[in-house]
């Protein structure tokens, strides 16, 4: 989905939102339970954006035309570097509807995970004023 990969790109978080369905269903590569919904999504994805360093993708699979896509990229959280892809379902609209993230190594998910714990208080506050 080239939309969405220019807008991470270029850090325009405010038109990643934009292509985000209101039933969007986020699953995390650290976390059991999927998140549902475009305001818990956006904030996990703006908190992400402040975790990842040197974060790039590296390749884009899935017809331009076609509703699934996967992006590979590379990033930092700290000192351990990991690699992930973003699986991402776009609807009739052209919306993305599911979005599901994978990462490794381990040690590089641990790292994630940590720094995600460590704002996910802010995470829901943004989220829940987002809401209303």
């Amino acid at each position: 989905m080239r939309a969405f990969r220019e807008a991470v790109e270029a850090g325009d978080l405010d038109t990643v939102e934009a292509l985000l369905a209101d039933d969007v269903v986020f699953t995390s590569p650290v976390v059991f339970k999927p998140y549902h919904g475009k305001a818990i999504t956006a904030a996990i994805l703006r908190a992400v954006s402040e975790v990842f360093q040197d974060f790039r993708y590296v390749r884009e699979i899935g017809a331009p035309d076609g509703p699934e896509h996967a992006l590979v990229f590379t990033a930092r959280v700290g000192d351990r570097e990991l690699t992930g892809c973003d699986f991402l379902r776009v609807d009739e609209a052209g919306l993305i509807d599911d979005f599901m993230v994978m990462v490794r190594p381990l040690s590089g998910a641990h790292a994630l995970a940590e720094a995600m714990g460590a704002r996910f208080d802010q995470i829901a506050k943004e989220a829940a004023a987002r809401s209303v």
